[in-house]
């Protein structure tokens, strides 16, 4: 059976991947050729002769946009992986153990230190968190307070001088909580310990300088904001400590070995540079729409924002809407608003087929009954107002 979107179908679930951008695919397009066309760009970038010559100078001409647009202080600071799961993993992984070897140079062989998290990270940063507890780290969580945010006195309650590593992200994928980035990283860095950042939701939906946040590293990827899946970066800043987790040809200067993917690190370019030009317009247009529907969405009985989202409040990000739905599961929702033409979820995709409820709620303090009634919509650059209000005229007769 071949499923089939039916036209004027409206696409609400931006935070779980967006689109494809024009710009993207025009990039992408050159690397697509069949047979020897694709000689000129789409060879293997470590070879010598000119076809893979030519894939490198693209991929570098890629390297330098991408450290330019996010404020990388030079290209080499930028590491491509398949996505930001990827980077996650070796970000907290690859700087923790790089940070232990060097304290146990001045401490000895049996210091093993504490890195912190907050416990409504993505599953990308919470389980390797947990893996390093099994290698004999010590893991503590700093909570975030009922609106989702993470406060940095709450951060100086936790960090010693045992903290090799502090990991929070920019932005919550489920409430759209945005985090004091820079402050939290200053309280890392008085402690004497690492940050890094999972930047996924943020890039695109507001500015992210990474220079200017003062972090050590931070994790991206390209299909939340219109660019192709299977590719994201890590950055690293210049000398900080890292450990490659992806071992063999030594291929981004030995800290993450595989073939690139240069048509993806084209395309990601380019959709970054198209969602960085827009940006600031963008985020403006999107708060109005988001701060619209909340007030539209209170109107329908047994309908109420998850957290408590002020008009023109930019402590959250400007295009996403979570609710709580009283009575309902969201699964039968999602499943309903489907069968009208509207396409939304009851959380973070990557774990949208769990019956569970949500991590992040459970730590904010929503109930399991009203966990399970969860449905957040998010929106981008094509979504219209006449769209969303239609979307809320759909969800008020699913409801009723």
């Amino acid at each position: 059976m071949t499923i089939t979107v039916p036209d004027g179908y409206v696409y609400l679930d931006w935070a779980a991947t967006a689109p494809l951008c024009e710009e993207a695919v025009a990039a992408m397009q050159p690397y697509l050729l069949p047979g020897t066309a694709n000689l000129n760009l789409g060879m293997n970038a470590n070879s010598l002769h000119s076809p893979g010559r030519a894939a490198f100078e693209a991929m570098e001409l890629a390297r330098k946009q991408v450290a330019s647009e996010l404020g990388a202080s030079r290209p080499s600071e930028v590491v491509f992986t398949s996505g930001a799961t990827e980077a996650d993993n070796a970000a907290l992984i690859g700087i923790a153990h790089a940070a232990q070897a060097l304290f146990r140079k001045r401490r000895g062989k049996s210091f093993c230190g504490r890195v912190i998290t907050s416990d409504i990270e993505h599953e990308a940063v919470l389980k390797p968190a947990r893996k390093l507890v099994s290698e004999g780290f010590e893991v503590v969580y700093v909570k975030p307070d009922r609106r989702g945010l993470i406060s940095p006195e709450a951060l100086e309650q936790l960090v010693d001088d045992n903290t090799v590593l502090v990991s929070v992200q920019m932005a919550n994928a489920e409430v759209g909580a945005v985090q004091p980035i820079s402050e939290l990283a200053r309280v890392a860095h008085d402690a004497g310990a690492l940050f890094h950042t999972d930047a996924t939701q943020a890039l695109g939906k507001m500015p992210v300088d990474v220079g200017a946040l003062g972090i050590d590293a931070a994790s991206f990827s390209a299909h939340k904001i219109s660019g192709p899946k299977g590719i994201g970066l890590l950055y690293l800043k210049a000398r900080t400590p890292f450990e490659s987790q992806m071992l063999g040809g030594g291929q981004e200067e030995g800290r993450r070995s595989t073939t690139q993917n240069v048509c993806g690190i084209a395309g990601f370019a380019a959709a970054l540079h198209a969602a960085c030009q827009e940006v600031q317009a963008e985020a403006e247009r999107q708060r109005a729409l988001r701060d619209w529907l909340y007030a539209r969405l209170s109107e329908i009985p047994r309908v109420r924002a998850t957290v408590d989202v002020p008009q023109g409040s930019q402590d959250y990000l400007p295009n996403i809407v979570h609710v709580l739905v009283d009575g309902f599961e969201s699964e039968t929702l999602v499943l309903r608003l489907d069968a009208k033409g509207f396409g939304v979820s009851g959380g973070s995709a990557c774990a949208s087929r769990s019956l569970e409820p949500s991590h992040v709620l459970k730590v904010l303090g929503v109930s399991p009954d009203d966990a399970y009634g969860a449905l957040r919509i998010s929106f981008g650059s094509l979504t219209t107002r006449d769209e969303l209000e239609r979307f809320a005229s759909a969800l008020e007769e699913c409801v009723s």
